[in-house]
């Protein structure tokens, strides 16, 4: 741990890396149980995937920037923790695999030696803030939307409001009404606009995907730039306090505005904003560090396959605002590539562009800024590490998750149908490969991280029982789901189910009757004209199981027989009950509170307080055998319990104490009465433990 002081000179992330250090050798040691220990590390990026006895660490780049520096890094990282591979994930992070989980500490100390965190890249918190990978060079936007992206990660990041919610919170911002950041299917998604000469945002609300997606609700048609952070703030505190913690199954935020609508959710985030110290964060765009193109002469170069040259140009180079530049897409199968490719890359756009790349959210890498001059140049390079692969973003660019090959939910596997469903595209449908206008997604379970249940055509990992009771792998064939823009999206229809090995024979089906019967039609205006019966009887032959081969018992990309094993799940799976020794976590809570106080940060300090009594509360109901759920339960059961049959004196009822965050501006007065009332709280409620003689029950 002492390497750490030393060689970390931002002594909040230090912290933060030696409470990670410590609370592994409390779980190794068995005086911190798995539950609460999970919830620590997922909150610092560390997730457990298939195999056992390693961790898939998740790196966090906001809105996918990723500077030469930082690649090179993240490079370095996996070549020593892991075994070179890099993962682009569809929210614009990196993910490496196989890493021993005593050596995570040590790997995050070394990642923030090029400002690169994995802090609340998982876990029941703000996840990884994403954005259009052409922001800043978009010729359709009306503004660059990276410096706000930016400010809203930095905002919330170790903000107290969102360490410990139900579930996970995704945020995106879109450049243009093109809403390529896809704000329709996010808990809050931003749409730039302009009025009056004003820079604002079109904000959506609830949206999500999973087994049951929803279409985000419009919250403002225009939200003015300087709004959108205490806006998000109230959105989290109102979903801290209100979100379900029980089941799994309903504690995202769409299920909370499903349950007490629109209207009522807003007027509870207006309300809020009495307790939220900034009114006003104006957000200083100019000051935003931009990365700026180099100047250089363009190498001379000799294209020796000019038709590929032609074909590359025309579906991997993308239009730039910035008169002179062009943009150069890269596309990734299935997100993976390897850390000497990662050097080469940031060696090239270091030298010859502005040292800069953009993850997207199809998996693929973005090069602004590069010359018009120097693409001939880049072609060869990229060709050289085997980036030159024709069809960025388009047909054959496939969407998939990890699946079965890391993941402990993953039902069947994504990235071998992918790869082979790609190769089908290639060498059969050759056409496809310049058509942006049909988008295909995998994803390995129900959880929909491959987001099939937007796509046209998507497909989702299952498993199908025969007959004779043997369980073959499978696929669910999703259609017409698609962006519309400007907030609007389609989610993707149930079609069929069918064996895994039958997905290529279901593409060709699709394929040939858009083919022979669209008449021009884009895939979404031809699936609306025909509806999901028309695809249902097309496809229907292939749900047949009785009929099954020796091969249809091997899943794509294995040479085993399938076996359908299910893991724990933890990015989208569980809710965790964060709480093992409740008092303790209290107590530290109030500490944090004392620090916040003595740093001038007065809401931080208040919302520490506020956490320390419920889970006082909680605790207290729990001794009683009764079970919780949201905040704002716990707070009307411990009146119910407690207070208002005398058990328990505190001079008012325990919801007018707690309520006080909402009545109250954030000042430094309150703060410290606040902290001091959850201090006291916590001495009474751990005394009228003590005299009733009744241990905690954590179950």
């Amino acid at each position: 741990m002492q390497s750490f002081r030393t060689e970390i000179e931002n002594p909040i992330v230090e912290k933060d890396i030696i409470e990670l250090a410590k609370k592994i050798e409390l779980f190794n040691t068995g005086k911190i149980d798995e539950e609460k220990f999970r919830s620590l590390r997922l909150a610092r990026g560390v997730y457990g995937q298939r195999q056992e006895g390693v961790q898939m660490i998740r790196i966090k780049l906001p809105y996918g920037k990723v500077l030469s520096n930082q690649l090179r890094r993240i490079a370095d990282v996996s070549d020593e923790y892991s075994r070179g591979r890099l993962h682009i994930t569809t929210r614009q992070d990196i993910q490496i695999h196989h890493v021993d989980l005593n050596r995570t500490p040590q790997l995050w100390a070394d990642l923030e030696k090029d400002d690169v965190t994995l802090r609340e890249a998982c876990g029941n918190t703000v996840r990884n803030v994403t954005a259009s990978e052409t922001a800043g060079i978009d010729i359709n936007e009306p503004f660059d939307v990276s410096p706000y992206a930016d400010a809203v990660f930095k905002f919330f990041l170790r903000n107290p409001i969102c360490q410990e919610m139900g579930r996970k919170f995704k945020v995106s911002f879109s450049s243009s009404d093109e809403d390529t950041g896809l704000s329709y299917m996010h808990d809050l998604g931003f749409i730039a606009k302009i009025e009056n000469g004003v820079r604002g945002f079109k904000v959506m609300l609830g949206g999500g995907l999973g087994s049951q997606p929803r279409h985000a609700d419009e919250l403002y048609s225009f939200l003015p730039t300087d709004k959108i952070i205490p806006v998000m703030e109230g959105v989290l505190r109102i979903f801290d306090r209100h979100g379900e913690r029980k089941s799994r199954a309903k504690a995202r935020m769409k299920f909370l505005i499903k349950d007490i609508e629109l209207d009522a959710f807003k007027a509870l985030v207006e309300e809020e904003q009495n307790a939220i110290e900034f009114k006003s964060v104006p957000i200083d765009f100019e000051s935003y560090k931009s990365s700026k193109p180099v100047s250089v002469e363009a190498p001379i170069v000799e294209i020796k396959d000019k038709k590929a040259f032609e074909i590359w140009k025309s579906t991997n180079l993308v239009p730039q605002k910035q008169e002179g530049y062009v943009a150069i897409g890269v596309k990734v199968l299935l997100g993976d590539f390897y850390t000497d490719k990662a050097r080469l890359l940031a060696n090239l756009v270091e030298k010859y562009a502005t040292g800069e790349i953009r993850l997207s959210l199809r998996q693929n890498i973005l090069i602004p800024f590069v010359k018009e001059e120097l693409v001939p140049f880049f072609y060869t390079e990229l060709d050289k590490l085997g980036f030159a692969e024709a069809g960025y973003n388009k047909a054959v660019d496939i969407t998939a998750c990890p699946g079965t090959d890391t993941c402990n939910l993953g039902i069947a596997s994504s990235t071998g149908i992918a790869a082979e469903l790609e190769r089908v595209i290639k060498t059969e449908y050759p056409q496809y490969l310049e058509n942006k206008d049909l988008v295909i997604k995998i994803s390995g379970c129900m959880n929909a991280c491959g987001q099939h249940t937007m796509a046209n055509i998507g497909f989702q990992g299952m498993s199908v029982r025969t007959p004779d009771k043997l369980v073959a792998p499978a696929l669910q064939v999703l259609l017409g789901g698609g962006n519309l823009g400007d907030g609007n999206g389609l989610f993707a229809d149930k079609v069929v189910k069918i064996p895994s090995r039958r997905g290529p024979e279901a593409l060709r089906i699709i394929l040939n009757d858009f083919e022979a019967n669209a008449q021009g039609k884009s895939f979404l205006e031809y699936y609306k004209a025909t509806g999901e019966r028309y695809f249902y009887d097309l496809l229907n032959d292939l749900q047949d199981v009785t009929n099954l081969t020796q091969a249809d018992f091997i899943d794509w990309g294995t040479d085993e027989k399938y076996e359908k094993a299910i893991g724990v799940g933890e990015c989208a799976g569980v809710v965790i009950d964060l709480i093992s020794t409740l008092f303790l976590e209290s107590e530290e809570k109030i500490e944090n509170a004392r620090v916040s106080f003595a740093d001038n940060v007065f809401s931080g300090a208040i919302y520490h307080a506020y956490s320390s009594m419920i889970n006082s509360a909680k605790a207290l109901l729990l001794s009683e055998n009764i079970s919780t759920n949201t905040q704002a339960g716990i707070i009307s059961q411990f009146d119910e319990v407690f207070i208002s049959n005398g058990k328990l004196d505190l001079g008012t009822t325990f919801s007018e104490l707690v309520y006080q965050i909402r009545e109250f501006k954030p000042t430094k007065e309150f703060a410290s009465a606040y902290i001091e009332n959850a201090n006291q709280f916590l001495e009474n409620v751990k005394a009228y433990r003590n005299v009733e003689n009744k241990p905690v029950s954590l179950n």
